[in-house]
């Protein structure tokens, strides 16, 4: 895939799943996602949005690392955890990270212990997370990204005080909105836990 100074293995990865080409949303984004910065990314439906999201995580964590959650993916159902975690077993077949799918018809327990072996990547639905996260315990300081993939979807279901309360479970982390559309509850939650945030995927998009 044509992205500047992207990970070698993780462009092999792309390339062999028939991933060669950018799109411009992709092209955009890259460096920004990759420098840390708050953003929100519009793609819509077809677009790559899932596999953007899968490298951009890829990119940033690159491998394993000690025992606790450093990128938390927060996503619709069961059905896009299991997709999630599908995409990073294609395209992070070359570097080490441990990816952990936690879904509303998973058992908790097994979820906390799976989680208290060492995972860097937590890919979970709202309510699950919530769950999990407030009755374990567990030190969210140590995720390094916090990204919600279908924000639109998810705030219409009204899932924003779960993400508002999560996001402030966190000191200091990178927040990106991945959204088919730029809604006004997308652009209110993102003002209020972002850091000036970039907008990409709409036309003449300028810096928040």
């Amino acid at each position: 895939m044509n992205l500047k100074k992207i990970n070698p293995n993780l462009q092999k990865a792309l390339i062999e799943n028939g991933l060669t080409e950018a799109n411009e949303v992709q092209s955009d984004s890259f460096g920004t996602l990759k420098s840390g910065a708050d953003a929100v990314v519009i793609m819509p439906k077809g677009e790559g949005k899932s596999t953007t999201i899968a490298y951009t995580v890829i990119q940033k964590l690159e491998k394993a690392i000690g025992e606790s959650t450093r990128a938390l993916i927060v996503v619709r159902d069961k059905e896009a955890v299991l997709e999630m975690v599908e995409m990073f077993k294609k395209y992070g077949n070359y570097c080490d990270l441990r990816v952990f799918g936690a879904h509303d018809k998973g058992d908790i327990d097994y979820d906390k212990n799976q989680i208290s072996l060492g995972i860097d990547v937590l890919i979970g639905t709202p309510n699950k997370i919530n769950a999990m996260f407030s009755s374990a315990g567990f030190n969210m300081n140590t995720v390094k990204m916090f990204i919600i993939d279908d924000a639109d979807e998810l705030f219409k279901l009204r899932m924003d005080a779960i993400i508002l309360r999560l996001s402030n479970s966190i000191e200091k982390t990178q927040r990106i909105f991945f959204s088919e559309n730029l809604t006004e509850r997308v652009e209110v939650l993102a003002d209020k836990i972002m850091l000036e945030p970039f907008l990409f995927g709409v036309e003449d998009y300028e810096e928040e």
